[in-house]
């Protein structure tokens, strides 16, 4: 089976990426540049005891996405306790709505995002009461 153990959200600014994901989601990096050859800095998305995986942000290697191009890759989603501070955080930090928050009837809250690099990701907060 391939499970999914690693992803790479390319940026252009690395600085900028880095200040995103750090402040909204808490993210930690570790510079591995050395090993990629390349500006590439681990993320450290969570806690190694709880579900969840790790991942990096790499310097983008060609033209960034184009505004309202669709997407050519995976969607990473992020879940979160509280939607509606995480989509506040978002918004402080560059981010913008790519798909605004909507329910998921009876599991949870959902919507996209795109971040200061034009890379699209998702955020969920679990909620049996979302309709």
């Amino acid at each position: 089976m391939g499970r999914l153990v690693h992803f790479e959200i390319h940026v252009d600014d690395m600085g900028r990426a880095k200040k995103f994901y750090g402040e909204v989601f808490g993210w930690a990096f570790e510079d591995w540049s050395e090993y990629a050859g390349m500006p590439y800095f681990g993320a450290v998305t969570g806690d190694a005891n709880e579900p969840g995986i790790n991942g990096a942000l790499m310097q983008r290697q060609g033209a960034s996405p184009e505004p309202g191009q669709s997407l050519n890759g995976y969607a990473c989603t992020m879940g979160v306790e509280d939607y509606d501070s995480t989509e506040a955080k978002i918004l402080k930090n560059g981010g913008k709505v790519a798909l605004p928050k909507y329910a998921l009837p009876g599991m949870a809250w959902q919507g996209y995002y795109i971040d200061t690099e034009g890379n699209i990701f998702g955020i969920h907060q679990p909620d049996v009461n979302a309709k």
